[in-house]
């Protein structure tokens, strides 16, 4: 499916809020958006810009062709090397080209204080020899032709990146804006090394159709797509709120060039909020399946949740339906091994609904004994998003809050029933 091909649906099903009036990149469109569903501004500065396209699980469930229910369940059966590729010519996005200019798109200032206008929804597809990569990153505007993006130590970018500056080179890259869902989910998720395009077409059951720019970067259909290079020059990036909506404060990162700029005749910019739900759903929701594979394997999972209070990255309810005592024990260690930004996890019982919150705090206080049941894991790696941590250490907690087996009636919760009339 194209982007366009997403919010035309949207448009169809009533989802789709459009507003034709100006609106500024500055602030003004941000503040629109929060708490707002999808939305396709027809008027900023003169261009289209829509935002909150998967902005909750409702709408990222409806780009995988599942339901919210079943979504964790239904991506942890995928392959993620399933899929396949195929390079084709030409795309839509050649339509227009020309001399990279920034100030040209309607890329937002999202709040105050911001260290610019920053790129969100943007896929940084990096190729080095054999070896390729596809990801979100942010990316502050530096000029019409320069970027500074967040590139995470030890992630794949930055790996490719220390390579190529490491021969003496720079790494090629590609950037696209409004691509299919599908591939943007595939791209935000934690996948073998090269295997993002392969995984979006498992995850779509097509194959995902790529195109090979000037500097031998293939990249996907899209909007926007920016061409360019990163070396080893480096500037302030930030500051930028992050997904805690707290401030991730300015560091030095790597500088990315652009050489060329391709786009539809009149293109779609794909603005993604910070802290929104957009950046949740995207952030967050692919550790889900993660752990839910890696929990599988140490007990019987049936549901996995990152929690919206959690920020869907830093707290986790996991469903089982317990068999033995040191299972809850087992996935929670299983939990923070698959995703090692988690910060608390609570285990539950089948009868508990995970996306209640009501039934989450009562599974708490009913089958939770602290001595006994609350398993704490100091100083140990957490999320530098987190600012209760320091450098990234944090202490990790885990709650078994399932019934004790061979004593469920006491825990069992009765409900009224209604009798049968009588004839």
């Amino acid at each position: 499916m194209s982007f366009r091909g997403f919010l035309h649906g949207l448009q169809e099903a009533g989802l789709l809020e459009e507003v034709d009036r100006p609106v500024s990149p500055v602030l003004e469109a941000a503040a629109l958006s929060v708490g707002a569903g999808p939305i396709l501004y027809n008027n900023v500065d003169g261009k289209k810009c829509c935002i909150n396209v998967l902005g909750t699980r409702e709408l990222l469930a409806r780009a995988l062709s599942t339901s919210k229910e079943d979504m964790t369940r239904y991506l942890a059966k995928i392959d993620m090397g399933g899929g396949w590729i195929r390079e084709v010519d030409s795309s839509s996005f050649m339509e227009v080209v020309g001399e990279p200019d920034l100030t040209s798109l309607p890329i937002l200032t999202h709040f105050k204080g911001d260290g610019g206008p920053y790129i969100t929804s943007g896929i940084v597809v990096s190729s080095f020899g054999e070896k390729t990569n596809a990801s979100v990153h942010r990316m502050m505007v530096l000029g019409k032709d320069k970027l500074v993006a967040r590139v995470v130590s030890g992630r794949h970018t930055y790996n490719l990146l220390q390579e190529a500056v490491a021969e003496g080179g720079r790494l090629p890259v590609g950037i696209v804006i409004g691509i299919d869902p599908v591939v943007l989910i595939a791209a935000s998720t934690r996948v073998p090394p090269g295997m993002e395009f392969q995984y979006a077409s498992a995850l779509s059951k097509d194959p995902v159709e790529l195109v090979a720019l000037d500097n031998g970067v293939c990249v996907p259909h899209a909007e926007i797509v920016l061409e360019g290079y990163i070396d080893g020059e480096r500037a302030k990036e930030g500051p930028f709120v992050d997904i805690t909506a707290t401030r991730d404060f300015p560091r030095m990162e790597p500088v990315i060039h652009l050489t060329k700029m391709m786009t539809r005749e009149v293109p779609i910019y794909h603005a993604l909020l910070p802290s929104g739900g957009e950046h949740k759903m995207l952030m967050g929701v692919p550790y889900e399946p993660l752990i839910f594979r890696a929990a599988s394997s140490v007990a019987d999972v049936r549901n996995v949740l990152l929690t919206e209070g959690g920020c869907s990255y830093l707290h986790a309810v996991v469903q089982i339906k317990k068999r033995g005592e040191a299972d809850p024990i087992n996935v929670i260690d299983a939990a923070f091994e698959a995703h090692k930004s988690l910060k608390h996890v609570i285990v539950v019982d089948e009868d508990i609904d995970v996306y209640n919150l009501q039934d989450l705090e009562y599974a708490v206080s009913t089958r939770v004994k602290g001595d006994e049941d609350i398993v704490i894991r100091p100083n140990v790696r957490g999320s530098t998003l987190d600012p209760r941590s320091v450098d990234g250490i944090t202490t990790k907690v885990g709650i078994d809050a399932t019934m004790t087996l061979g004593e469920e009636e006491k825990f069992l919760r009765i409900r009224t029933e209604t009798p049968p009339r009588r004839s």
